[in-house]
């Protein structure tokens, strides 16, 4: 995904209230950081979910919503979000469609065992809806911070 593209047209779950719905990316509003994330409950994905949520008034202050996505359910969102206290909005990409649209679901490595898996990656979309940053292969220390900044200059 390129500098000037649009918000894919993919839907996602979210769980409001403890009722999930699906919704279109594109519906939740401009400007937008979407951020993805390999697995609920990790230690990295961990510290990244509490580093956005730690700076959700300041991204509310800024006009900017921030919605966090990874394969897992809505169930393990419900319970990381529960056991962390988290007030970033997660949602559930179960069947991959926006891993795909967004060009995050790789191969990777570990241990010398090749797999597919989330690369850790935050798209930043201005208030007409086109992508004005993208990270990949993001390192979570300051990550938060960073596309804060960024969105604040937008």
């Amino acid at each position: 995904m390129d500098e000037g593209s649009k918000i894919p047209d993919v839907t996602v779950t979210v769980d409001d209230a403890g009722n999930e719905a699906a919704v279109s990316l594109a519906s939740l509003g401009t400007p937008l950081v979407v951020y993805f994330y390999p697995k609920d409950d990790t230690s990295g994905c961990t510290t990244e979910a509490k580093d956005f949520s730690a700076l959700a008034d300041a991204f509310d202050a800024a006009g900017v919503k921030v919605v966090g996505i990874s394969k897992d359910t809505p169930a393990s969102h419900a319970k990381f979000s529960a056991k962390h206290a988290l007030t970033v909005r997660l949602a559930s990409d179960v069947d991959g469609a926006a891993c795909e649209a967004f060009g995050v679901w790789v191969e990777k490595a570990m241990y010398g065992k090749r797999y597919m898996g989330i690369e850790r990656a935050t798209f930043l979309f201005g208030a007409d809806g086109t992508l004005a940053k993208a990270w990949r292969k993001v390192r979570v220390p300051g990550h938060a911070d960073a596309v804060l900044a960024a969105a604040k200059a937008l």
